[in-house]
């Protein structure tokens, strides 16, 4: 008898089986959790830049913290055509090292020595290889990993801040401060607004956030980057709605004007820019959006 094997007995036949592979039974792979890289870098002339992720951490309530100027509802529907939750919200500290081929800077240390060192070492770098620290503002997320006690985490590292922030600081009686920066003023530089910690580098005063908060222009062979700290602390709560007042922002009126003194500069420049609290990798634009802003996440740009 002739048997007649077609391509559809074959499909049915082992359509008929148990999808079991080989036959070796497997135990089911086990669940990861969500994770992300810590680093983020690129070239920006013939310098390189790396964003790192210090930390990350939800945050219950976040209109207690964004918006207080502006009512429930409000809050409500803004957030939702963003597609945001509104019972908490996710934050990032994201740190950037340039490399300019000479000097490896570190723009903010994040919240603890364990948190900058491993995202650090994450990147391909160590503590000890930072010869100059750049301090936006005081805040404990940005001087915290400054040391361990009394032990530096940068043991070969100059510092830089901006004068004004430090006079204030230097009165408040703050323990985050008195712990971790007074220690070291005596290896800190003094800066002004337009000052030059090294070739390609421009302090710009952005006060408001802090008294003395100061935002950084980077430049290598025509190319611009902006080191914009905590000048809005939301892609939506606060860059988007530059008015909208924020808990963290010590002069409320004070930041909302630099909000949108940077916003326009970034926008009418096409000038990319990385923000510390901005949606890891922390880097984008600024789009002008009648009134207010748009925060336009990098794709590839910064990697060309």
């Amino acid at each position: 008898m002739t048997t007649l094997i077609t391509r559809r007995s074959v499909l049915s036949a082992a359509a008929a089986l148990p999808f079991a592979g080989t036959g070796i039974a497997h135990a089911a792979a086990p669940m990861m959790g969500a994770s992300t890289p810590t680093h983020n870098r690129f070239k920006l002339g013939a310098f390189e830049v790396t964003t790192l992720l210090a930390a990350t951490s939800p945050r219950p309530d976040p209109h207690s913290i964004f918006g207080l100027n502006v009512s429930e509802e409000e809050f409500e529907t803004v957030s939702a055509e963003a597609n945001l939750p509104t019972d908490q919200a996710q934050f990032f500290f994201t740190p950037t090292v340039v490399n300019t081929g000479e000097q490896l800077v570190l723009f903010d240390t994040g919240l603890d020595p364990a948190g900058i060192t491993a995202a650090l070492e994450a990147a391909g770098y160590s503590a000890d290889m930072i010869d100059l620290v750049v301090l936006t503002h005081m805040h404990g997320d940005h001087i915290g990993g400054l040391s361990d006690g009394e032990t530096p985490t940068f043991p070969n590292a100059a510092y830089a801040t901006g004068q004004v922030e430090f006079d204030h600081w230097a009165q408040a009686e703050n323990e985050t401060f008195e712990a971790k920066m007074r220690p070291l003023a005596d290896q800190t530089t003094m800066m002004e607004d337009g000052a030059s910690g090294f070739s390609g580098h421009t302090a710009m005063a952005a006060f408001g956030h802090t008294p003395g908060h100061m935002v950084h222009m980077i430049e290598s062979e025509g190319e611009r980057f902006l080191i914009a700290a905590d000048f809005a602390n939301h892609y939506v709560w606060s860059l988007a709605h530059p008015d909208w007042e924020v808990k963290f922002d010590m002069d409320k009126e004070a930041a909302a004007a630099t909000r949108r003194k940077l916003l326009d500069m970034m926008a009418a420049d096409d000038l990319p820019f990385v923000g510390y609290h901005m949606p890891w990798p922390g880097t984008g634009y600024a789009e002008k959006q009648g009134d207010d802003y748009r925060f336009v996440p990098t794709s590839y740009q910064m990697m060309l």
